[in-house]
């Protein structure tokens, strides 16, 4: 990917607002877990306020200045959700307007800089721009499958439509 800097800085932008509009969705929807063992939308939001100041910024900088970072696991170390999505979302905004700030001045021949991930060995701030972009995007994905779970039984002949999707016809995880 050409201009990479900048296309992770786009799609990273995007994410806020995006969030921000499922804010007016209803509570219980936005709590209601697809299947066992998986996030709601809201728990896939807080995921995100979590990782992006403490995880993300701290590795690109960690990465900037060469020196190692640990691993994170979200179980063990990702706060309870026990706000609302809009008060989320509004966190997420705030922190995400001071990471691309510090995304913004980055060069390009910052992305062959390394550092060591405690699980992963050494990663490039290539490698880990993609990551978080992937991410992001990965976790919006994730939210929005979790509302449709509420959806999909109800939409009679439609559902076949939605067989990559319904986690209840497929037993999927």
């Amino acid at each position: 990917m050409t201009r990479l800097i900048e296309s992770v800085v786009s799609a990273l932008a995007t994410t806020p607002p995006r969030w921000a509009a499922l804010a007016g969705i209803e509570p219980d929807l936005l709590a209601r877990r697809p299947a066992p063992g998986e996030w709601s939308a809201i728990e896939c939001l807080g995921h995100v306020v979590d990782t992006e100041a403490a995880v993300f910024l701290a590795r690109v900088l960690a990465v900037r200045e060469g020196r190692d970072f640990a691993a994170f696991d979200p179980d063990a170390e990702g706060a309870p959700v026990a706000r609302s999505l809009g008060a989320l979302a509004a966190d997420f905004a705030t922190l995400r307007a001071a990471s691309l700030e510090v995304l913004a001045t980055l060069t390009d021949a910052d992305l062959d800089r390394t550092a060591r991930h405690a699980e992963l060995g050494h990663v490039t701030l290539r490698e880990l721009l993609n990551e978080w972009a992937a991410h992001d995007t990965m976790h919006l994905v994730q939210a929005e499958r979790a509302l449709m779970q509420a959806f999909i039984p109800g939409s009679g002949p439609w559902r076949p439509y939605f067989a990559d999707h319904d986690v209840e016809a497929t037993g999927a995880a």
